[in-house]
């Protein structure tokens, strides 16, 4: 379900800062490939140069590999690994054109056989030592690395959309494409503050349930759930609870009594088992939420840093919209 000891948007950020290293073109035209390179870009304060216009890509993570393809460099990207789910359709048939490394993390001899020249990952342990390496040691390879801010080695207070749009932003600057970057960052920032998106959980009581079945791993109150409850406008069960996540008792789950339970659905913890479940439990059966049938499944790559974090937003709203 997630890289090894890594939760979405539960390690992370340092702040992600970009220095530009030729300085910039005399005019207002927009800059040529050639004139943007070589940049330097510092991503969980580890500063890596681009020397040129990135066109071998590896991405080591789904969330990257979404980024990379939302922001038009399909054609440039050789290698991608690890998906947590399916890709999302709107990038399905550039996806099938890339080559797959590994279906988890490939070996860094597998990733170095695709001859990258920039290695994005969305998580600090895609350049663990067994994985592709250390990011120091690809540099002296004169490979680049993005690692997303959301997933540096340093925890963040709490999710944010900052988050996401710092990732955006210094993806764009890498593979220079600032203005694909800042149209997204746009699109979404308008997104979220449309009623059709903030209000759509006004007043509703939301449990969002991971996985567990004894103990269940809730979204408490610092993570992308709380995140995403807060974006249309629901108020998180446990977010009194500190963190991103919490182990908490079926008791404390049913004493809870919500109105909505969004379920996180990802390969090896299908959604559909926690709503058997739900329904079969002596407890949290004559919960309203579970008699009125009123769940919402969330595909667990758009409840992680990346790009597809608005698609999970969008998800809640319009089913909680649609419910009973």
């Amino acid at each position: 379900m997630r890289p090894s000891a890594l939760l979405p948007l539960s390690i992370p950020l340092a702040a992600a800062t970009l220095l530009a290293g030729c300085g910039a073109p005399s005019d207002s035209a927009p800059a040529r490939p050639s004139e943007r390179f070589p940049i330097t870009v510092t991503t969980c304060d580890f500063a890596s140069e681009v020397k040129a216009e990135p066109r071998r890509i590896v991405t080591m993570n789904q969330g990257a590999t979404e980024v990379a393809l939302a922001l038009g460099v399909a054609s440039r990207m050789v290698g991608t690994a690890y998906l947590d789910d399916e890709v999302a359709p709107r990038f399905q048939a550039d996806y099938a054109k890339i080559p797959v490394l590994a279906a988890k993390y490939p070996t860094q001899e597998k990733m170095l056989s695709a001859r990258p020249d920039l290695v994005y990952g969305s998580y600090n342990s895609a350049f663990s030592d067994k994985n592709a390496g250390d990011r120091a040691r690809l540099q002296g390879q004169g490979i680049a690395t993005l690692l997303a801010p959301a997933g540096c080695a340093k925890k963040p207070e709490r999710a944010s959309w900052d988050l996401i749009w710092d990732e955006l932003t210094v993806a764009g600057r890498a593979f220079g494409t600032e203005d694909a970057a800042q149209k997204l960052i746009d699109q979404q920032k308008a997104e979220l503050s449309t009623p059709a998106l903030k209000d759509a959980a006004k007043g509703q009581r939301i449990f969002w349930w991971d996985y567990g079945s004894t103990n269940l791993y809730v979204g408490a109150g610092k993570g992308t759930p709380q995140l995403l409850i807060e974006s249309v406008g629901g108020v998180n069960v446990f977010a009194h609870l500190p963190g991103n996540w919490a182990d908490v008792s079926m008791e404390n789950v049913v004493g809870s009594n919500p109105d909505v339970i969004v379920v996180a659905d990802a390969a090896g913890h299908p959604a559909q088992e926690r709503i058997d479940q739900a329904r079969k439990d002596p407890a949290m059966s004559q919960l309203r939420a579970v008699r009125e049938n009123r769940f919402v499944i969330v595909p667990f790559s758009e409840t992680t840093s990346g790009v597809r974090l608005l698609d999970g937003a969008r998800r809640v709203a319009d089913g909680i919209r649609a419910l009973p």
